[in-house]
C-alpha cells in the first residue's frame, strides 16, 4: 500500500491533480471523454482523425504524424455534476421515501501531452491524463444505503506513443499505458433497521477498497484520402486491475485484508475529418466501449475463504455518435461547436443509485486563438442533459442471509440531472 502511494506522488508530480467525477457525468459507465479542452469545444467529434496539437495522440497515436517540431499540451476541464435521486424504500411493511441531491462530486481533470517529430516518417510522443474515473456519496440519510452509499474509481494514467507514416495516405501508430488505480464501495446499514437496534443505523455493512497498477497498450491508423478528407481508427484495449487492499464490516465479520478484480473496458473509435473549404471543417465519431465485461464487484478475501460478492452490476457495451464543425473566423481565431448522444451502458432494471448510468446528450461550443505562431490557446463548454432513469434494486439471492435487501428492503426510485463542463488549454510548438 505505501509503495502504491508514494507512485501516485510521481503522478501528481508529473501534474495529475485532484479527483475525477461521477460516472454519470460524462461519456458512459464510469469513463472520461474529457482529454483536452479544444476537443471539448466539439463535442470530442473526430477525435480520431484531427491534430490540433500534441494531445491528438491520446484518442489515435498515428495522429502524432500530423505534427511538425515538438510540441507541448497542457491544460484542464471542470466538471459540475448535478445529480439527484429520489424514490422509496420498502422494508417491513413500510415505504419509506428518500432523496439525495447533488450527490456527485465535483472535479478538475488536468492532462499534459508532448509530440516529438523525429523524421519525416517517425514521431514519438508522451502523455499524462485519465481515462476512467467516479466519485460519488449518497449521504447516510439514504434509505437504500444497504445497497451502496458510496463509491470510487480513481485512475490516472501515463502513455509512451510512437507512429508512422508509411506513405502520403496511411499512418500508423502503437503505444503502452501504464494506469495507476485506486477504488472503494462502501454499504451502510439505513436508518429503518433502527425500529429493530438504534445501534444499527450507520453500521458498516460491506467496505471494500484497494490500489493496484498495471499496464495497456493502444493502435491508431490514420487513411489520408485526399487533401480535405481523412478518416482515423483507434483501439485501447482493457487494463486488468486488482485492487489490493482491505475489507470490512458486518458481512465480512470484522476487517481482512483483500482484493477486488475491476477491468476497465477495452474501446474504439471510427473517426472522420473533411475540409468543406478553406473556413468550414465537418467532423464525426462512433465510439465503443466493451461495459460488457463490468459483470460484479467481488471481493477475494483468504480469511473468509474466497471471494465474497459486493455488487452485481450486469453492465452492457456502450456507444457513443458525435458530429461537430469549425469554423475559421480569420487567421487568429477558430470557432468550434459540436452535438453528440451518448447511450447507458445499463438498462433499467441494472442500473443503481451509487452508479446512476443514464443516456447523456452532449452541446458544446468552443474557440481558439493564435497567440503567436508558436502558442494557440483553446477554450470549450459542455452542457450535458442526463435522460431521466428509473432504478430498482432488490433481492439478488434468496437464499443468502447476507444478501442487502435484508438489511433495508428494496428500493425504486428515479435518476435526474445535467452537467456542465469548461476547460482552457495551451498549445506550443518549437
Amino acid at each position: 500500500m505505501n509503495n502504491n502511494k508514494n507512485r501516485l506522488s510521481i503522478a501528481v508530480a508529473l501534474g495529475l491533480l485532484g479527483s475525477v467525477a461521477s460516472s454519470n457525468t460524462m461519456a458512459a459507465g464510469f469513463q472520461l471523454a474529457e482529454y483536452s479542452a479544444t476537443g471539448l469545444g466539439r463535442a470530442y467529434a473526430g477525435e480520431a482523425a484531427i491534430a490540433d496539437g500534441a494531445d491528438a495522440q491520446w484518442r489515435n497515436v498515428a495522429m502524432l504524424t500530423y505534427l511538425e517540431g515538438t510540441q507541448i499540451s497542457v491544460g484542464g476541464i471542470y466538471v459540475n455534476p448535478n445529480i439527484d435521486v429520489e424514490g422509496s424504500s420498502k422494508f417491513a411493511g413500510q415505504t419509506i421515501n428518500t432523496k439525495s441531491e447533488d450527490f456527485a462530486h465535483d472535479a478538475f481533470i488536468p492532462n499534459l501531452y508532448v509530440s516529438h517529430r523525429v523524421n519525416q516518417q517517425l514521431a514519438i510522443g508522451f502523455a499524462v491524463g485519465t481515462n476512467y474515473g467516479m466519485e460519488t456519496n449518497l449521504g447516510d440519510d439514504f434509505s437504500a444505503t444497504n445497497f451502496g452509499n458510496e463509491a470510487s474509481v480513481i485512475t490516472k494514467e501515463i502513455n509512451v506513443n510512437m507512429a508512422y507514416q508509411i506513405n502520403q495516405q496511411f499512418s500508423v501508430g502503437g503505444g503502452v499505458r501504464y494506469v495507476i488505480a485506486e477504488g472503494s464501495f462502501g454499504a451502510i446499514i439505513p436508518n429503518q433497521l433502527g425500529m429493530l437496534d438504534p445501534k444499527l443505523p450507520g453500521t458498516t455493512l460491506k467496505y471494500m477498497e484497494g490500489t493496484d497498477e498495471a499496464w495497456g497498450w493502444q493502435i491508431g491508423t490514420a487513411w489520408q484520402i485526399n487533401d480535405a478528407n481523412r478518416i482515423g481508427f483507434s483501439y485501447k484495449s482493457e487494463v486488468a486491475l486488482d485492487l489490493s487492499g482491505h475489507a470490512e464490516g458486518a458481512a465480512f465479520g470484522g476487517r481482512h485484508n483483500g482484493s477486488m478484480a475491476l477491468d476497465l473496458p477495452a474501446t474504439a473509435e471510427l473517426a472522420s475529418f473533411h475540409q468543406l473549404n478553406d473556413k468550414v471543417a465537418i467532423h464525426a465519431s462512433f465510439n465503443w466501449t466493451d461495459w460488457s465485461s463490468f459483470e460484479k464487484l467481488e471481493a477475494n478475501i483468504p480469511a473468509l475463504g474466497g471471494k465474497d460478492l459486493i455488487k452485481q452490476e450486469n453492465w452492457e457495451d456502450n456507444y457513443r455518435l458525435a458530429i461537430g464543425g469549425t469554423y475559421s473566423l480569420n487567421q487568429k481565431v477558430t470557432l468550434r461547436t459540436g452535438i453528440a448522444y451518448d447511450t447507458s451502458a445499463v438498462s433499467d432494471e441494472n442500473r443503481t443509485a451509487t452508479i446512476p448510468e443514464t443516456d447523456r446528450l452532449w452541446l458544446s461550443m468552443g474557440a481558439g486563438y493564435a497567440w503567436s505562431d508558436n502558442l494557440t490557446l483553446d477554450a470549450g463548454f459542455t452542457y450535458i442533459f442526463a435522460k431521466d432513469a428509473t432504478m430498482f434494486e432488490g433481492k439478488e439471492s434468496a437464499t443468502d442471509p447476507k444478501d442487502p435487501a435484508n438489511f433495508g428492503g428494496e428500493f425504486t426510485g428515479e435518476t435526474t440531472g445535467n452537467v456542465w463542463l469548461v476547460g482552457v488549454q495551451a498549445n506550443y510548438r518549437f
